[in-house]
């Protein structure tokens, strides 16, 4: 359809041209402009472009009407509404220019969600095209806006996450996109705003990304996310258990799952990485699962539990200190690491009933002191 200046009229020939359940939507369009309730008409174009018979009329709709209004309407509904109408472009130059002209509609002091907004939407399709600096460019701008709210808007707060996420897919930095993955999670409904092939695929590479970031060795986040259940799929659900022998440090775990890992090329060229990542997690495992007072680790008993050589654990160990995964220091001649800190995690049910009966035992001896001092007290003259 060719674009129509006059908004009475275009409503008019698509009155006429079109299915009568999309002729009543626009009568009610025109009715509503005719009117000047721009909020009531704003809802209902909303409510209309959200509809899969919608799209063929998007485009149209933006140029021959909205266009024409769009100044007295909200401007971050006017934001949201034509951050849909650009996915029906089929070229991404395409949609990077009509997302580029609302960029600067909104750039106002007054309408700045609006234009963090359409500024993340136009550099998703930055990223489409390959310009790598444009789009670090706009989160850079964007996130500086957004230190300055008082409050989080979870729609603009999640298009600047997802963008965010999908640019360091593209740098394959994957602890940039673990983070970002996350945190765009939190902003929306999982359910309802994800379908099944995008949660699958979101799900496969937040675990991608967990076992490969070489700063993540907390994996509870991700493993009690609800995104992780797209993965009992049952082509993927070797992916899951593979996380979870990580999170456990379950070396044994992951010597039998090692050969799921032709399925994914990627984790089939970083063996070398994976394998020196789960020593890392079964020393900090080892660790955790023992009492604050015995954390004195003799080498043979890290490689036992890392199932490394003797004259391996010492590098293992210093690779630990180094990453400020563990604190703590090393012994040369006694063949020994004494571990004061270990980083802070989420933890699952089994390792939580582990931390259960430590501190119960704690507790008790707490008490037996307790019960000696007031024992002892009794012979104190006052």
């Amino acid at each position: 359809m060719e674009v129509d200046n006059d908004p009475a009229q275009y409503l008019a020939t698509t009155i006429s041209s079109s299915p009568s359940e999309v002729a009543q939507i626009y009568e009610r369009f025109h009715l509503l402009y005719s009117k000047k309730l721009w909020f009531q008409l704003t809802k209902a174009i909303q409510a209309f472009i959200g509809r899969a018979d919608s799209a063929e009329y998007q485009i149209d709709l933006y140029n021959s009407f909205i266009k024409d209004f769009q100044k007295h309407i909200n401007q971050l509904r006017l934001a949201e509404i034509c951050v849909r109408i650009a996915q029906q472009y089929k070229d991404a130059a395409k949609a990077l220019d009509f997302l580029s002209g609302i960029v600067s509609l909104v750039n106002k002091p007054d309408s700045q969600e609006a234009f963090v907004l359409a500024t993340m939407e136009a550099a998703q399709m930055k990223l489409i095209l390959g310009d790598l600096q444009g789009t670090q460019e706009a989160m850079s701008s964007s996130e500086k806006i957004l230190d300055t709210f008082n409050s989080v808007n979870p729609g603009v707060h999640a298009s600047f996450y997802r963008v965010s996420g999908d640019y360091h897919k593209a740098k394959a930095e994957y602890a940039g996109y673990y983070k970002n993955s996350l945190l765009y999670l939190a902003c929306i409904t999982v359910e309802t705003d994800l379908d099944a092939a995008d949660r699958l695929q979101r799900a496969h590479d937040l675990a991608i990304a967990a076992l490969l970031g070489d700063s993540i060795y907390n994996f509870g986040e991700l493993l009690t996310h609800q995104i992780l259940s797209a993965l009992d799929a049952p082509d993927m659900v070797w992916l899951k258990q593979f996380l979870f022998a990580f999170n456990e440090g379950n070396i044994a775990r992951f010597d039998a799952l090692t050969p799921h890992l032709a399925k994914e090329e990627i984790l089939q060229q970083n063996y070398g990485v994976l394998k020196q990542k789960i020593c890392l997690m079964a020393l900090i495992e080892a660790v955790f699962k023992r009492p604050a007072g015995d954390r004195i680790l003799s080498f043979d008993i890290v490689a036992r539990e890392t199932h490394l050589p003797v004259q391996e654990v010492e590098h293992l160990v210093m690779k630990a200190l180094s990453l400020k995964i563990v604190q703590g220091s090393i012994d040369q001649v006694s063949q020994t690491a004494t571990i004061t800190w270990v980083q802070p995690r989420v933890l699952d049910k089994a390792q939580i009933d582990g931390l259960r009966v430590r501190l119960t035992d704690w507790c008790g001896r707490v008490t037996a002191v307790g019960q000696v001092a007031a024992a002892a007290s009794k012979d104190i003259v006052v």
